[in-house]
């Protein structure tokens, strides 16, 4: 690594230590010409994830935008948002995709909610899969109840 004060191209590292959950590497380094400290960040290069709209637009993953939108959902409830969140992020950045359909996304929000509380289930598909009238929303709410009670059995 250059030196930021003599542009020595040589440094000797000091310390390396991990940081942001292991997503990234703090390095103290010393220049062997001129003596100087310094820090350098380490960060894996992640390839942008284009989500594509409803409407053929085409916008970059936001994980914010995917965290709000999951914490509305579990407002109040015993619900780890920001773990499903962060999970649906590492399996978008796992994967080999560029490009992914935002209903694909909100299916994956779908499944997790499923799977941890149902009242989020609810709450979040109510805007994700924008219910036209109450009875479009009680027959997502009656097929929710069947398949609990299969899965019961």
């Amino acid at each position: 690594m250059r030196c930021p004060v003599c542009s020595c191209p040589d440094s000797r590292v000091l310390d390396s230590r991990p940081i942001d959950e292991g997503t990234s590497i703090r390095r103290r380094r010393e220049c062997p010409s001129c003596g100087k400290r310094f820090t350098t960040y380490e960060v894996i290069d992640t390839v942008p994830i284009a989500v594509v709209k409803r409407d053929g637009r085409r916008e970059f993953f936001d994980k914010h935008k995917l965290a709000i939108g999951i914490e509305r959902a579990c407002q109040k409830r015993p619900v780890d948002a920001a773990g499903i969140a962060a999970s649906i992020e590492t399996e978008l950045q796992n994967s080999i995709v560029t490009e992914i359909a935002s209903k694909d996304i909100g299916e994956m929000v779908l499944r997790r909610l499923r799977e941890v509380d149902i009242v989020s289930y609810i709450r979040f598909a109510s805007v994700y899969r924008e219910f036209q009238d109450i009875d479009s929303f009680m027959a997502e709410i009656k097929s929710l109840s069947q398949k609990n009670k299969k899965s019961v059995k």
